[in-house]
């Protein structure tokens, strides 16, 4: 506990990291709020089913996933600002007609604001990474993902009492509109996103050689591929945790613990990302994803609210690990130059597997009841955890194959 703490002490101790991770909480609690409040607005506002809703984040987090490599690309190439105006403006325009319209006009809309999304999580990571030393890299993601888990316990739960108390179109409308509010205040706060000791930047903090002295081919390989898979299946099994959830309490009768569930859900998250950072050693994404995929599962057999709860604490124990064994492993195997394009690659994976999660699970609530939607997503992540396992030791042992006979 003692290394612990020092470790953290050491990175909050710098001003930039602080920063960050402040800008990060305030960023990111419009999105965790509005994912919720879309999926309780398709549902109880436009009477569709939960595949419906499902879909609807699935194409916003698809067109996420499309725009994450070239924007991040951008991020690289001309800065932090030119990148988020158009952001602004486009969800500006898209968010104030999307809640009033009907499922169509939504679906459309949403898809086009996440074309145009503003890539704050690829953001405060780069921020996040440029503030520490390499040794301490893992510790500072992993009180970046404290802050994630912090505003994932604040956005759903005020957006579901609000989304219960008013109408849920002009609930999501408000959400949206903070989150336009939000990336106005990145833009102010412009943070930097390389590491200037490391490297030259210009006055936008743009790399100077990044343009030119790294090739996509250099590092988009077999093991980065490996950790963006690894990061597809963690959002796969989350997306569908996330859907069954309010799927389970509204079959309770209890829709108005959704959002303290979430934020239990989210508490032992935020605690497992603490222990995690505070380790001296990693651990692979893939063995973090397995174990996740296994605490996941038994939420399917939950009695009632309070039960879901706690069984959702034990399953966040594993969230914040994953994902943050992840961002560490890509951040290791990507030059810094090109960290903008793999971060956004990165968050494609990760918003596909959201989006795979969510109709995924909606379509086994539809077909088999609220419990099948946290089995099925559980089973597909163990199946990409063994795989991974099984490839990466395969790796291993044919490398020291060929080290031992190159000694020889």
């Amino acid at each position: 506990m003692l290394v612990a703490g020092s470790r953290y002490r050491s990175v909050l101790s710098s001003a930039a990291l602080r920063r960050a991770l402040v800008l990060g909480f305030l960023v990111r609690v419009p999105i965790f709020a509005g994912g919720v409040v879309l999926t309780l607005h398709v549902v109880s506002a436009l009477h569709r089913s939960y595949g419906a809703a499902g879909l609807v984040s699935a194409a916003a987090t698809m067109a996420i996933a499309v725009s994450g490599p070239w924007r991040g690309r951008l991020l690289d190439r001309v800065g932090l600002r030119r990148v988020v105006l158009p952001s602004i403006l486009v969800a500006a325009g898209c968010w104030s007609i999307a809640p009033f319209v009907g499922y169509w006009w939504l679906l459309t809309l949403a898809a086009l604001a996440g074309l145009f999304v503003i890539p704050s999580f690829s953001i405060i990571r780069q921020a996040v990474i440029a503030a520490v030393p390499e040794g301490e890299r893992r510790t500072a993601i992993s009180l970046d993902a404290v802050a994630v888990e912090l505003s994932f316990m604040v956005g759903p739960a005020a957006a579901v009492w609000a989304a219960t108390t008013w109408p849920t179109a002009w609930v999501l409308f408000t959400i949206e509109m903070l989150g336009v509010a939000a990336g106005v205040l990145l833009w102010f706060a412009n943070p930097v996103l390389h590491d200037e000791a490391a490297e030259p930047v210009d006055d936008e903090g743009v790399p100077v050689r990044s343009a030119t002295a790294v090739t996509r081919s250099s590092w988009f390989r077999a093991g980065f591929l490996a950790v963006c898979l690894a990061s597809a299946a963690s959002t796969l099994v989350l997306g569908g945790t996330d859907l069954g959830i309010v799927a389970a309490l509204r079959d309770f009768g209890s829709p108005g613990s959704i959002g303290w569930v979430l934020a239990v859900w989210g508490f032992g998250s935020l605690l497992g990302g603490l222990v995690y950072g505070g380790l001296k050693r990693s651990i692979s994404a893939f063995w973090l994803l397995g174990g996740l995929a296994v605490v996941t599962a038994p939420m399917g057999w939950a009695t009632n609210a309070v039960t879901l709860a706690l069984l959702s604490f034990v399953a966040g124990l594993l969230c914040a690990p994953t994902i943050t064994a992840t961002v560490d492993q890509v951040s290791r195997v990507v030059p810094a130059a090109a960290r903008g394009e793999a971060m956004g690659w990165h968050g494609s994976f990760m918003t596909a597997g959201s989006a795979l999660g969510a109709p995924l699970a909606g379509l086994a609530v539809d077909r088999l009841g609220w419990g099948a939607g946290f089995v099925v997503v559980a089973v597909v992540g163990l199946g990409i955890a063994t795989a991974g396992v099984l490839a990466t030791t395969s790796r291993r042992r044919t490398a020291s194959q060929r080290t031992r006979l190159t000694a020889s």
